[in-house]
C-alpha cells in the first residue's frame, strides 16, 4: 500500500518538474536586450528630492535623488542627412489623448499624404521607435552607437564616477540687484533718502556717453538653463531607476534635468571636489 501511494506521488510531481525545466529552457532562450553603447553615457530623468546619507566613517554628505530613465531611443541623426551626429530620448510616457499628430509620428509610422509620396519616389522612411510619445524629449549630441528602440536605463552608468546634470533654476520673477546680483546697496544712515535697497548711479562719463550690453541691473531673476558640472556619482538603484549625486542640482522637485557623464578633467584626487586655491598668494 505504501508503494503504490510512492509511485502515485512520484507520477503526479513528474509533470510539474518537467514543466518548470521547460519554463527554466524557454527563460533562457529569451535573449537580454541589447546594452545601449555610448561615447559618453547619457540619461533623461527628474529631480525627486535631497536627503543624506553616511559615510563608513560617519561624514554626512548631502545627496540629490534623481529619478532616470528608463528612457526610450527615439531617433538618431547622421551627419550624412543631418549635417550631426546625435541620438534623441524620451522620457515619461505622455497619453494619446494629449499628443498633436505630429508628435505621435515622431514614435510612430502615419499614413500621410507626404510619406506616401516619399515612398513612391523610394525615399526609405526614418526608423520609429513604435512606443508612446513622451513627455520630455532632449538630443544628445555627438552619440552614433545608440539605435532607434533601444531603451537606456541607469544601468548604463555603472563605473561612471562623475555627472553633469543640466536643468532649469527655479524661477523667483522680477528681483532687485540686491537679491538678483548680491549688491552691498546704499548705507543705512538717515542721509539715504528711502534708496537704501537701490543700485546707485549707472551713468557713464561723456565718453562713450551710454551703458555697455550686460550692465547688472534688476530684472527677471531664475528659470534659466543651468549645468552643476562634476558632481560625484554616489551609488545607482536599478530596481528603482534611481541616480544618487552628491550635492545640489538646479531646479525645483519634480523638475526634469539631462544627465551626462562629465567630459571635465579631474582637478584633485577626489571626483567632484575642486582643487581649493589660496588667497594673497600664501603658501
Amino acid at each position: 500500500m505504501a508503494d503504490d501511494q510512492q509511485e502515485t506521488t512520484q507520477a503526479d510531481e513528474t509533470p510539474a518538474a518537467e514543466a518548470g525545466q521547460e519554463a527554466a529552457a524557454v527563460a533562457e532562450q529569451v535573449e537580454a536586450p541589447e546594452p545601449v553603447e555610448f561615447g559618453r553615457r547619457g540619461i533623461l530623468g527628474r529631480k525627486v528630492g535631497m536627503t543624506q546619507i553616511f559615510d563608513a566613517d560617519g561624514t554626512v554628505v548631502p545627496v540629490t535623488v534623481i529619478e532616470a530613465g528608463p528612457c526610450a531611443v527615439l531617433a538618431a541623426r547622421t551627419a550624412d542627412r543631418d549635417g550631426y551626429e546625435a541620438i534623441q530620448l524620451g522620457f515619461l510616457d505622455k497619453p494619446r489623448r494629449l499628443a498633436s499628430r505630429s508628435v505621435r509620428g515622431q514614435v510612430a509610422k502615419l499614413d500621410s499624404k507626404r510619406s506616401k509620396q516619399r515612398s513612391a519616389a523610394g525615399i526609405d522612411p526614418a526608423p520609429k521607435a513604435d512606443c508612446e510619445p513622451k513627455r520630455f524629449v532632449r538630443e544628445l549630441r555627438d552619440e552614433s552607437k545608440a539605435k532607434v528602440g533601444q531603451t537606456v536605463t541607469v544601468a548604463a552608468f555603472e563605473g561612471c564616477e562623475a555627472v553633469d546634470i543640466t536643468g532649469t533654476t527655479k524661477g523667483r520673477g522680477t528681483a532687485g540687484v540686491m537679491k538678483r546680483h548680491n549688491f552691498a546697496g546704499q548705507r543705512a544712515s538717515h542721509g539715504v533718502k528711502k534708496v537704501h535697497r537701490h543700485q546707485g548711479g549707472t551713468g557713464m562719463c561723456q565718453s562713450p556717453g551710454r551703458l555697455f550690453k550686460g550692465k547688472k541691473m534688476a530684472g527677471r531673476y531664475g528659470n534659466e538653463r543651468s549645468t552643476m558640472r562634476n558632481l560625484r556619482l554616489v551609488s545607482i538603484d536599478s530596481e528603482r531607476n534611481l541616480l544618487i549625486v552628491r550635492g545640489a542640482v538646479p531646479g525645483p522637485n519634480g523638475g526634469y534635468v539631462v544627465v551626462r557623464q562629465t567630459n571635465k578633467l579631474r582637478r584633485s584626487a577626489t571626483v567632484g571636489t575642486p582643487t581649493s586655491k589660496k588667497k594673497g598668494g600664501g603658501k
